[in-house]
């Protein structure tokens, strides 16, 4: 078994449900990104480098999508938090039903637009 799907078998069954439907929508949205397990967290990769991390907060209950170049994003500002970092911006998660596709494919594209 992967080490990403170690980790989300061992996350509580709503976090687990979030990360599994978070994945698919990353993958569908840029097919070249690369889920590899860096720093403890699932961690997708476009051209070998950093692009969005996932991570459970259980202490504070929560879901972190974090994009590496997120003080670049100019949209959706009001979804996405940065919280005392330089440089992510994260959606978060608190449950299968907060998940906005919308906002989420919004997000990934313009994020993959700073690739380019």
């Amino acid at each position: 078994m992967r080490l990403t799907d170690e980790y989300i078998f061992r996350q509580p069954e709503n976090y687990q449900s979030i990360l599994q439907h978070l994945i698919p929508v990353f993958k569908r949205e840029i097919p070249e990104l690369e889920l590899l397990f860096k720093w403890g967290m699932p961690y997708f990769y476009y051209k070998k480098r950093m692009f969005c991390y996932l991570i459970s907060n259980l202490k504070k209950g929560f879901v972190d999508a974090g994009f590496a170049r997120g003080f670049q994003l100019k949209r959706n500002q009001e979804y996405l938090v940065g919280e005392k970092r330089n440089t992510v911006k994260s959606l978060r998660y608190t449950s299968l039903e907060s998940i906005n596709n919308e906002i989420l494919v919004d997000v990934i594209q313009e994020a993959l637009s700073l690739y380019k």
